[in-house]
């Protein structure tokens, strides 16, 4: 999949106008071809034996300056890719970078495809697969949260913990194989209760992990937020608010939102994703009745569903919506109750509403907020609300938490093998049996940090990188 006798070349720096510009080539050519277009200041001859350094000095074309550039020198092994890698900072000019670009492919180099410097780092051992997928993360992070779990991931996460449970798996795969060369002797060489005990508790590893995969993918791609409840409630006005913006039409008129309206915004560092729905109602009208489908669909994806009910409203009329809601949702997802019109409520109704008369409903997970978005009263109450029960605050790039949907699908896959080879060793299944199952659960671990991959699943994954990166 990668030759590594060829020597590639690229931009490092993101497209746009800007000072500087970072054109970066790594391989076993990348100091003889720098070193015949580059002259350093201190007239140097031995400047690109020098690793970890910076040379001033000038790119020349047939005696004609291009540019002055700065030239950092990373010697193999101890550079990202693991190869000789030379980075040449030169100014950000189109011209400048498209020349330096040419003068290096016409010297020998290629332009490198995306996401081949990492490739070659995890090749050469500078990086995992699950490290390597992690600088992706990185370059995405949009936020203080994402940036946070992607740098766990970067810095090995919880990949060290599956090399570690991984490990303790081939030494017991090991021990069933050799007692299948000796099959003739009956010679027990592992035993069967410390395996089954470890099987257990790798389950239970796993399984944390694969917990982690809601909080972890919301944090990625933004935790959805679906606003929900009848025509006119004042869902379309609260997303408003909540954005600060006109987003969504505001009308008296019942059945305005027919479709999704969706927009992001980050608050304390992470993002969430406000989903404005149709009014829920008994209608004829079609294209109404499609919209208040997309609800419904909205509210199973959804993370929080934002339950809006009119504060004017007879008491068991919400009870009833917060008990329709119930059935369609699963124990993991979170209502806030969110009772709106209270500036034109009165107190009785306040007083009924906005206590405890409707926690009976609901789980210790759930809360409960009396807002008017109108007035924009109590706003800031259900955004502490939201960002509470997120507890980012409490992650930290030491947290083994799962971003990733290919390592989630090889966890899963994983936690099911490993059911077999408890199952096998419960009901005394022969040796070779077992030995399949195990060989499954590393297959499928191993996948996720690169001791297992396939040229397909690698160009699948590298395929969306940045050239140059």
């Amino acid at each position: 999949m990668i030759d590594f006798s060829e020597t590639i070349c690229a931009i490092a720096t993101g497209p746009g106008k800007g000072a500087i510009s970072i054109i970066r080539i790594s391989g076993t050519k990348a100091k003889s071809i720098v070193s015949n277009m580059f002259t350093p200041a201190s007239k140097s001859s031995v400047w690109m034996n020098q690793a970890n350094t910076f040379h001033y000095g000038t790119i020349t074309k047939q005696n004609k300056i291009i540019d002055d550039v700065l030239v950092s020198v990373f010697t193999a092994p101890k550079s990202y890719t693991g190869e000789d890698t030379i980075e040449i900072n030169c100014h950000a000019s189109l011209y400048i970078q498209n020349e330096i670009l040419k003068m290096l492919i016409d010297a020998g180099a290629r332009l490198a495809n995306p996401g081949e410097f990492t490739m070659r780092a995890y090749f050469n051992g500078k990086l995992d697969l699950s490290q390597a997928e992690a600088v992706a993360d990185i370059l995405a992070s949009s936020t203080e949260a994402s940036h946070t779990l992607a740098m766990s991931q970067m810095k090995g996460g919880y990949a060290a913990e599956l090399q570690e449970l991984r490990k303790a798996l081939l030494h017991f795969l090991a021990m069933l194989e050799l007692e299948l060369d000796f099959s003739e002797e009956e010679v027990e060489f592992a035993d069967r209760n410390e395996l089954q005990t470890l099987v257990v508790e790798i389950m239970q590893r796993v399984s944390k992990l694969l917990q982690s995969f809601e909080l972890g993918n919301a944090i990625k791609h933004g935790i959805p937020v679906c606003i929900v409840g009848e025509p006119n409630v004042g869902k379309s006005t609260l997303l408003n608010v909540i954005l600060n913006e006109d987003k969504a039409i505001v009308s008296e008129i019942p059945g305005t939102t027919r479709d999704i309206i969706e927009d992001s915004l980050v608050i304390n560092g992470v993002t969430f994703r406000f989903i404005d729905t149709a009014g829920i109602r008994e209608t004829s009208d079609t294209i109404e009745r499609m919209g208040i489908d997309r609800t419904f669909q909205k509210i199973e994806q959804a993370s929080f569903v934002l339950l809006l009910v009119d504060a004017t409203a007879p008491l068991q009329s919400i009870k009833n919506h917060i008990k329709e809601i119930k059935t369609r949702i699963s124990a993991t997802q979170k209502i806030i109750v969110v009772i709106n019109k209270i500036d034109v409520a009165t107190d009785l109704q306040l007083e009924q509403h906005c206590n405890d008369m409707l926690s009976e409903h609901l789980s210790e997970q759930d809360s409960i907020v009396c807002i008017s978005a109108k007035k924009k009263q109590n706003i800031q109450q259900l955004i502490d609300i939201l960002v509470g029960d997120v507890q980012y605050d409490t992650i930290s790039q030491h947290d083994a938490i799962v971003t990733n949907i290919r390592h989630f699908e090889a966890l899963q896959h994983a936690h099911t093998a490993l059911e077999h080879v408890l199952h096998g060793l419960e009901t005394k299944l022969s040796n070779d049996l077992v030995s399949l199952e195990l060989r499954q659960v590393l297959h499928h671990i191993g996948s996720i940090t690169g001791n297992i991959s396939n040229d397909e699943m690698l160009g699948h994954i590298f395929e969306n990188f940045c050239i140059g990166k």
